[in-house]
């Protein structure tokens, strides 16, 4: 019975893979507003039905990974080096992100889709914020404030929307520096 188990759960698995990459390379290959699920579903040898199983978006179909995301903003806090402060585990966890351009998800081609394409870069914006609770919870627990602290959830907030806002930037990178320096040394009037 365990490997029954197994092998549906395998069998899933590749199942949502191939539905994926199928959506991100015909994405890539025509264009987001060009493609649609039915061809999703036939280029992964899957019904409509098994697709929408899997993905309850079209949206969805290119961001995939979002449990790994929110376990990566977690452990970044949690796991970070000694004397290493929250806010600087969260802005080498974004930039390494960013700066990687997010290779996993298919490099610099997925990044222009993702910023040209409005359905797409407003779910991405979705999927960072919808983090903000667990982070917040992190955060908490690591500086030993209340779980409704204000200052860690605007913390949580605003490190998460630095995210959204380098991925709308020509250079990302660039872009949630200067958000962490804001973050870290407030607005400097003086050099605007």
């Amino acid at each position: 019975m365990t490997s029954g188990t197994g092998r549906r759960e395998r069998k899933k698995a590749a199942t949502h893979q191939a539905l994926a990459d199928a959506a991100l390379r015909l994405f890539l290959e025509r264009g987001y507003d060009d493609v649609g699920v039915r061809e999703i579903a036939d280029a992964a040898d899957v019904s409509t039905t098994t697709l929408q199983k899997h993905f309850p978006s079209k949206e969805s179909l290119v961001f995939d990974r979002d449990a790994e995301i929110e376990d990566a903003l977690i452990v970044a806090v949690r796991d970070r080096a000694p004397g290493t402060s929250v806010l600087d585990a969260l802005r080498d966890h974004t930039l390494a992100r960013v700066e990687r351009g997010a290779a996993d998800d298919g490099g610099p081609e997925f990044m222009t889709l993702v910023r040209g394409t409005p359905a797409l870069s407003e779910y991405w914006h979705r999927m960072w914020m919808r983090h903000e609770e667990a982070l917040t919870r992190v955060l908490a627990a690591e500086t030993g404030a209340p779980e409704t602290d204000p200052e860690c959830a605007a913390l949580a907030h605003f490190a998460l929307e630095t995210s959204a806002l380098a991925i709308r930037s020509e250079n990302p990178a660039r872009q949630a520096e200067a958000a962490f320096a804001i973050l870290e040394h407030g607005w400097r009037t003086s050099s605007h």
